[in-house]
C-alpha cells in the first residue's frame, strides 16, 4: 500500500538504518579528496615520515566519517529541541581534536616526552584548527546535498504516484464509457427476440442463435480491457450478422480489411459504435434499407483509418446528430489518444453517411 505524502515527508527527517550508506562511494570519495589535499598541504616542510602524515590524516578522516554515520542513525529518537543535522555537525567538530590527540599520542616515540610538552604541540594545534575549520562545513554541505537528493527522490515518487492515479482514473472512465454503449443494444435485441417468439415466427431460433454468437464475441470485452482491431472486427461481423437476421431483406454488409491491422490496439467498441449508429440512424429509418461497408486500413507511421459507409437516410433525414453513441465515442478517443485521434462525418451521394476515425497506435 502506498504511504501518504505526509508520512513520506516525515520519513525525510527519520534516520536510516543502513550502514552501507555510511561508506557510500560519494562519501568515501569526498573524504579521500579532502585528506589528500591536507597531505599535500602539510607535505611542504614536513620533517617526519611521510607515511606517518598520510596515516594520521586519513585515520582522522576515517574517524570523522564513522562519527558522521553513527549520529546519522543513533540515537533513533532525539528531543524535539535537537535537530539531527546539528548533532552530526557538532559531533564531527568535537571529534576533530579528539581524533588528532589520539593520532599524535600513538605516533609518539617510545620513551619520548608527550607531544604536548614538545614543539609538536604547535603541529597539533595547526591540524586541529584547520580540521575544525573544514570538517564541520564539509559535514553541513554533505547534509544539504543529502537532503536535496531525498527531496528530489520524493518529488519523483510523488509524480509517479500522481501518474499512476491519473492512469487508474482514465481506465475507470474508459470502462464507464464502454459500459454505457452496450446495454441499449442488448435490450433492443432481446425485445425483438421476444416479439418473434410471441408471434411464433420461424426466424426466432436463428435470431437467438445469432445473438448468442454475438454475446460470445462481446462478453469477454465488456470490461473495457485491452482490445485489438482483430477482436473488434470479429465483434462487428457478429453484430452485423445479427442485424441481418432481424431485417434480412433490408440490410447487406461487407468488411474490407487491409493487411497488418488485426494486431493494432484500439479502445473497446470503437468500430462497433460506428456500425451501430449506421444501423440505427441510417438503415433502420430507411424503408428500402441499405448497405454497410466497413473499411480498416493501415496508413504510414502506424496510423490507422477506420471507415463505416452506409447507404441509409443520411445526416439530414436522421437529424444530423446520429445519437449519443458518437458523443461517447469522441470522449473515449480523447481519453485514449488525446488530440491525435479524429472522428469525422460526411454525406454520401446520393444518400448515406460516411464515418471516419483516424488514430496512431500507442508505442
Amino acid at each position: 500500500m502506498t504511504s501518504s505524502p505526509y508520512a513520506q515527508l516525515k520519513a525525510l527527517a527519520e534516520p536510516t538504518s543502513n550502514w552501507r550508506a555510511v561508506f557510500s562511494w560519494r562519501r568515501v570519495r569526498t573524504v579521500t579528496i579532502i585528506c589528500a589535499l591536507f597531505v599535500l598541504l602539510f607535505s611542504f616542510g614536513w620533517n617526519g615520515s611521510m607515511w606517518h602524515l598520510v596515516a594520521r590524516v586519513f585515520g582522522v578522516g576515517l574517524a570523522l566519517l564513522l562519527v558522521f554515520g553513527l549520529f546519522e542513525q543513533w540515537p533513533r529518537r532525539l528531543p524535539r529541541w535537537l535537530a539531527r543535522w546539528a548533532l552530526q555537525v557538532a559531533a564531527v567538530g568535537a571529534t576533530v581534536p579528539l581524533a588528532l590527540f589520539l593520532a599524535f599520542l600513538l605516533s609518539n616515540a617510545p620513551g619520548a616526552l608527550p607531544f604536548w610538552k614538545t614543539a609538536r604541540l604547535e603541529g597539533y594545534m595547526t591540524f586541529t584548527f584547520l580540521g575544525m575549520l573544514v570538517a564541520p562545513w564539509t559535514a553541513l554541505a554533505a547534509l544539504l546535498r543529502q537532503r536535496e537528493a531525498k527531496v528530489e527522490k520524493q518529488a519523483i515518487d510523488f509524480e509517479l504516484e500522481r501518474s499512476e492515479m491519473a492512469r487508474q482514473a482514465l481506465d475507470a472512465r474508459m470502462r464507464l464509457l464502454t459500459a454505457q454503449a452496450q446495454p441499449h443494444f442488448l435490450f433492443n435485441t432481446l425485445a425483438n427476440v421476444q416479439a418473434l417468439v410471441e408471434g411464433g415466427s420461424p426466424r426466432a431460433p436463428k435470431l437467438l442463435q445469432s445473438l448468442t454468437g454475438y454475446l460470445r464475441a462481446a462478453v469477454p470485452r465488456l470490461d473495457g480491457s485491452a482490445n485489438t482491431l482483430g477482436q473488434e472486427l470479429e465483434l462487428v461481423r457478429a453484430y452485423l450478422e445479427l442485424m441481418q437476421m432481424r431485417m434480412p431483406d433490408r440490410l447487406t454488409f461487407a468488411l474490407h480489411v487491409g493487411p497488418g491491422v488485426h494486431l493494432l490496439s484500439c479502445p473497446p467498441m470503437t468500430l462497433l459504435t460506428l456500425v451501430e449508429n449506421a444501423v440505427q440512424h441510417g438503415i433502420d429509418p430507411s424503408e428500402e434499407g441499405g448497405r454497410i461497408d466497413v473499411h480498416a486500413e493501415l496508413l504510414e507511421a502506424r496510423r490507422c483509418r477506420l471507415r463505416v459507409v452506409d447507404t441509409g437516410v443520411g445526416l439530414q433525414a436522421s437529424g444530423g446528430g446520429l445519437g449519443t453513441g458518437l458523443a461517447a465515442l469522441r470522449e473515449r478517443l480523447l481519453w485514449a489518444y488525446g488530440g491525435s485521434a479524429t472522428l469525422t462525418l460526411s454525406e454520401v451521394t446520393p444518400h448515406g453517411v460516411q464515418a471516419t476515425i483516424e488514430f496512431s497506435e500507442k508505442p
